[in-house]
């Protein structure tokens, strides 16, 4: 069975940095896609950015794009974040699934269609 489990969440100020590391097991992740997510209280949970295991392409939605990293080792995904803003306190989740479409429409797809969830890491952000 896939288990995902994250870890790195916290409180930081805005403008600071934080990495999320999310760590794969059960599986062989040749041909999944690992996703971020993030539910902030009273909204939907949306796609932050997603990777392809098999040769590391990656997709980031806007509000990230330039901020935000995402890479693998082996059977672990991290997600840098730098330059955070109060708009990104909310609980990161990472998700894990077979490939059924591009790394973009996967992440994009609403609502979510992962197939694996970890628990959850609460990022917070506040002075």
């Amino acid at each position: 069975q896939l288990q995902l489990v994250e870890s790195g969440g916290g409180l930081v100020q805005p403008g600071g940095s934080l990495r999320l590391s999310c760590a794969a097991s059960g599986f062989t992740l040749d041909y999944y896609a690992i996703g971020w997510f993030r539910q902030a209280p009273g909204k939907e949970r949306e796609g932050v950015s997603c990777i392809t295991m098999s040769d590391g392409s990656t997709y980031y939605a806007d509000s990230v794009k330039g901020r935000f990293t995402t890479t693998r080792d082996k059977n672990t995904v991290y997600l840098q974040m730098n330059s955070l803003k109060s708009g990104g306190t909310a609980v990161y989740y990472c998700a894990a699934d077979r490939y059924w479409g591009t790394v973009r429409r996967m992440c994009n797809t609403r609502p979510p269609r992962f197939g694996s969830w970890g628990q959850g890491t609460q990022v917070t952000v506040s002075p």
